[in-house]
């Protein structure tokens, strides 16, 4: 572990950089959340109409299953401003789901039946695009199993404005041949590497999945201990939803997609697509019938199952793929995808972790960040596994630079460096809310025990198991929910947004003429 390049080793504010160079930053959230029935199991009804199309509704739509809302904000100025718009969408889900839905604010199910064909995919209509869509999901089914697939998290998308990027680049030694948008995406991808270097840090501050219901690993090799007699759990876990039990895949272990160059990650995401895999080439393309039942055998049947804590983006043009994207515009914003739903928040997020999420990022962005390698992605593979299993433990240490260090320590050193510039974002947005999220996640990672997930375990202890912790809150969330109403102009807004999106998905498959298993085998 010796040779590793240490990063973060002191931090100071570079001194071209001001508050005006935060002007232009832009977030926003996409998050899922089950639709759970009033006794809790997996809802079984279509996603409802009230809410539009899943296949063209531009904020509401589903991910996984037909169960699976995912909310998607328009990019925002500021974090309040996504946060009440995550709000309104939360308040039009609970206004057109069936009487007595919920949605189920913890990230881990519960109350799966142990079938899996009882996990409805989503249905994109009848549209070629939305059959494909489909057949992904009957894809990863197969592969990892549906369970897996009903695990929910929530995505904060962050970008930088260009002056940023203009003033730093007058300021960097001068490469005569680099455009704007070639420095841009050498600094996203340096805090893209820092962000991995920190990703622990992220799964102890905000982690939320420290126990699962046993329906969800029944049949599953585990060692996790009984916290009561319908509660799985590890004592002292984060998040068990970003490690071996959750959202994980042996198969993507050995990728290596690196992120120092975009050229390298764009090609190392293609040699994944383009790869066949043995397994899954067992699994077969079409069943006994002829039905296709995963796009391709390969390693990735696209781009989005490649799954990584953080992913840089661009937006993608009708018929693009986000490779092309990437290869043609650049890195527009990232994804910061470890985040746990929170589920004492009733829209699954509170305003601290957005702003904290904000600091880090810029954190990450302003510091060195040199080459990510291999070795030094294991190193950051074991701290993982240790935070998300034991993150709470006392005197739990991480690697760092090679050597063994405190978790504890670690995370108050990198806490304390990023104060000045939480200093600044309250500067230049007004408010203390930067500054006092700091210093909330300072407190917790001094104590354990007021982290999210201790009190979720100590909750789960209290109401007798994690189910009853997870409806006691759902229920009390669609209460809250529905006593707030949209003004008339919103609430009218997001009605014509809907119908709007049904006869869009309508007019796309009256236009559609060519035969679905042509298109799918031109698509493969």
């Amino acid at each position: 572990m010796s040779n590793f390049v240490p990063s973060f080793v002191s931090f100071e504010i570079p001194n071209w950089f001001d508050t005006q160079h935060l002007t232009g930053m832009l977030r926003g959230i996409e998050k899922e959340g089950l639709r759970v029935k009033p006794d809790g199991f997996l809802a079984q009804t279509p996603h409802p109409a009230k809410l539009g199309s899943k296949l063209t509704h531009p904020f509401i739509t589903t991910d996984y299953s037909e169960s699976l809302l995912e909310l998607i904000t328009d990019p925002k100025a500021t974090p309040k401003e996504t946060l009440n718009m995550l709000r309104q969408l939360h308040v039009l889900v609970y206004q057109g789901m069936p009487e007595g839905e919920l949605m189920w604010p913890l990230s881990m199910p519960c109350m799966l039946s142990s079938k899996d064909e009882d996990i409805p995919l989503a249905n994109y209509g009848s549209s070629n695009t939305g059959k494909l869509k489909t057949l992904y999901r009957s894809g990863l089914g197969i592969r990892y199993g549906r369970r897996m697939q009903t695990i929910a998290g929530l995505h904060y998308n962050l970008s930088f404005g260009d002056g940023l990027f203009e003033a730093w680049q007058v300021k960097a030694p001068a490469t005569p041949t680099q455009t704007l948008t070639d420095f841009k995406n050498e600094k996203y991808l340096g805090l893209i590497r820092n962000f991995k270097r920190l990703t622990s840090l992220v799964l102890y501050l905000l982690g939320a999945s420290p126990s699962v219901c046993p329906c969800f690993i029944s049949g599953r090799e585990h060692d996790l201990e009984l916290l009561n007699d319908s509660t799985y759990y590890k004592p002292a876990a984060t998040s068990l939803r970003m490690g071996k039990l959750g959202y994980t895949n042996s198969v993507q272990e050995h990728l290596d997609i690196r992120y120092n160059y975009l050229p390298e990650y764009v090609a190392g995401l293609r040699r994944a697509i383009q790869t066949p895999h043995e397994s899954f080439e067992k699994l077969g393309l079409n069943d006994a019938d002829g039905n296709p039942i995963q796009i391709n055998n390969h390693i990735l049947q696209i781009e989005n199952e490649y799954y990584s804590p953080i992913r840089p983006k661009q937006i993608a043009m009708s018929g693009e793929t986000p490779t092309e994207a990437l290869e043609r515009r650049g890195i527009a914003y990232v994804e910061f995808r470890a985040i746990d739903l929170d589920p004492y928040s009733d829209i699954g997020i509170r305003l601290s972790s957005a702003c904290f999420l904000e600091v880090m990022a810029l954190y990450c962005l302003l510091n060195d960040s040199p080459e990510l390698m291999p070795e030094e992605e294991e190193a950051l593979a074991i701290n993982l596994e240790r935070v998300v299993n034991e993150g709470r433990r006392d005197n739990l240490h991480i690697i760092n630079n090679g050597a063994e260090q405190s978790l504890e320590s670690w995370m108050l050193m990198h806490l304390g460096r990023m104060q000045p510039l939480a200093a600044l974002l309250d500067a230049h947005y007004g408010g203390n809310d930067y500054r006092a999220a700091v210093a909330l996640m300072q407190g917790k990672a001094g104590h354990s025990e007021s982290t999210i997930s201790a009190q979720v375990n100590s909750d789960s202890k209290r109401l007798g198991s994690l189910w009853q912790l997870g409806f006691t809150l759902a229920q009390q969330h669609r209460d809250s929910l529905l006593q707030q109403t949209l003004s008339p102009n919103t609430q009218a807004k997001y009605e014509v947004l809907a119908e709007k999106s049904i006869l869009q998905q309508a007019e796309i498959e009256v236009a559609e003429t060519e035969d679905f298993m042509d298109f799918l085998q031109q698509y493969r």
